[in-house]
């Protein structure tokens, strides 16, 4: 029997907050604010982040992050500026 390696299509929002080391609020927050999307599968059931969702949130993070320093909106020790 050979075992699947295809990656889970969604995480739960505990899941995305342990990879990126944040709270599960701060994830919330992005999913409140539209920043990334999500899913509920069922009508009572658990809200989802699909991976492919979460993956280019990340690497738009990246692509964004030069231009916030450069603009004094992120200091060096990676902390907001008012």
């Amino acid at each position: 029997m050979t075992e699947d390696k295809t990656p889970p299509r969604f995480k739960a929002i505990e899941q995305a907050a342990g990879e990126v080391n944040v709270s599960e609020s701060q994830i919330r927050g992005l999913l409140k604010a539209g920043d990334l999307r999500w899913i509920q599968i069922g009508p009572r059931g658990p809200w989802h982040i699909g991976t492919a969702d979460f993956e280019r949130y990340i690497e738009e993070a990246y692509a964004r992050t030069p231009d916030r320093v450069a603009a004094g909106a992120i200091d060096d020790s990676g902390r907001e500026q008012d």
